[in-house]
């Protein structure tokens, strides 16, 4: 599943937002540093080409603070 994840990264302005979300969703409960780490990467990354979505997914979900720092860096540039 964590492949998957890191899969989306590629994709850019056509990442599919809903599967993103979807397998965050499933991945965010694992409580492991590279797991948490990856779903922010991968945050990170879709906040390129779409901050708002990105911005107003992690203000409604309940994720690590990890996963939240990561999720936000290039958005609180």
């Amino acid at each position: 599943m964590s492949s998957c994840l890191l899969f989306q990264l590629g994709y850019k302005q056509n990442t599919d937002a809903d599967c993103l979300f979807s397998i965050i969703e499933r991945l965010k409960i694992i409580d492991e540093f590279f797991i948490q780490k990856a779903i922010g990467w991968a945050l990170r990354e879709y906040s390129k080409v779409n901050p708002d979505r990105v911005s107003e997914y992690i203000s409604r979900t309940a994720l690590s603070s990890l996963i939240v720092s990561e999720g936000m860096k290039v958005i609180k540039q």
